[in-house]
């Protein structure tokens, strides 16, 4: 049976359960988080933290036909909790999680056929598949579908089905073929070397879709790779270039006649925890580095190192995408190119989308709530 007990000259109440689990719960933890204060439907916080005082004690604790019961000092007022929230609850454990993945790195003896890969029917038509495909992509960071129909918006129909489509510049949706006049070099011929997408907005997209309509010129072979596997050995190699690249934002600007967006970043960005969160990198957008000329040659050769990482076929995947594949990866920690082609010998074309990590996140969540998915 569980057990509480008060300790005022600590402020918390202590619980027990049979298992042998404990906990400690602070008072003012315990008083900002009554179940009567939240929205029984929206479930947002109502409680106003600053209507009672900061000594707040309780004056009584029981259990009660399964529940905690406390009555407090201030007001009178009576909190009711189940002892299964509160233990999945505890403070300094965090809550679960199911979109919390670890990540598998990987580099360049990957084999492509290894990678996560369903077939397009399932995905759309089977939460259970769908769930278990969201999981294995975000492991590896990068994904496969097949069987794709021949239309323009099944990618697009696919990528919503996992959450809402995020508008850039570039609009909600992009054609990667080659094009008079572009304002940007996916939309030409030539070679892409490895990068991630739009580095110079506030907040890059996360996940990109690209879907293969047709890829009948010679070249064009599709280049991946690891970018936490690479920002991990950096660590291991080479600590101080590790330290310039995460520690020194740098600017990053698109222009073209109707836009100019520009943001400094980290090329490698940490948690708030101390964990690889995402990298920034792209050559064809890194703006004029600003940083005080006494600082520049040490950073020239933090970012080339990475810079040869990112060539080196220690890490680089490549794949040739099919008409009715579509490829999936998240833009913020996967490095994607691109070889030359030549638009002489057929016709290319990817059409691509992004939905960005929280709605991927999300997906998994809702997903894995359910009891048949």
């Amino acid at each position: 049976m569980t057990s509480i007990s008060l300790r005022g000259d600590d402020r918390v109440l202590h619980v027990a359960w049979p298992d042998g689990t404990r906990a400690d719960y602070p008072f003012l933890w315990l008083r900002d988080n009554c179940p009567s204060g939240f929205h029984p439907q929206t479930r947002e916080r109502q409680f106003d933290l600053t209507g009672i005082p900061l000594d707040i004690a309780v004056s009584r604790a029981e259990l009660e036909d399964g529940d905690i019961v406390l009555t407090w000092s201030h007001g009178g007022h009576v909190s009711r909790y189940q002892p299964g929230w509160l233990r999945d609850h505890r403070p300094g454990l965090g809550l679960a999680d199911p979109a919390r993945i670890d990540p598998v790195s990987w580099r360049g003896d990957l084999d492509p056929d290894t990678l996560p890969r369903a077939a397009a029917q399932d995905l759309m038509t089977r939460d259970d598949a769908l769930l278990a495909f969201l999981i294995e992509t975000k492991k590896t960071g990068l994904a496969l579908v097949d069987g794709m129909a021949d239309d323009a918006e099944a990618g697009i129909a696919m990528a919503r089905r996992i959450g809402f489509l995020r508008e850039t510049n570039f609009g909600t949706t992009f054609e990667v073929m080659s094009k008079p006049n572009p304002n940007n070099l996916a939309y030409t011929s030539h070679a892409l070397p490895l990068h991630t997408d739009l580095a110079n907005q506030e907040l890059p997209p996360g996940f990109q879709f690209l879907h293969c309509l047709a890829n009948e010129a010679e070249g064009g072979g599709s280049t991946f790779c690891d970018g936490f596997a690479i920002a991990a050995d950096l660590a291991s190699q080479d600590p101080d270039a590790f330290r310039l690249l995460a520690e020194t934002p740098v600017p990053f600007r698109f222009q073209d006649d109707d836009t100019d967006i520009r943001r400094h970043h980290t090329v490698i960005d940490l948690d708030p925890f101390g964990n690889l969160q995402e990298l920034h990198f792209n050559a064809h957008l890194a703006g004029i580095f600003d940083l005080p000329a006494e600082e520049l040659e040490a950073y020239y050769r933090a970012y080339r190192t990475l810079m040869q990482m990112t060539r080196s076929d220690d890490y680089i995947v490549t794949t040739r995408l099919r008409g009715g594949e579509m490829v999936i990866f998240d833009n913020r920690r996967v490095l994607h190119g691109r070889s030359a082609f030549d638009p002489n010998t057929g016709f290319r074309h990817l059409r691509g989308c992004y939905v960005d990590r929280g709605e991927f996140d999300s997906r998994i969540r809702v997903l894995s709530r359910n009891g048949d998915a």
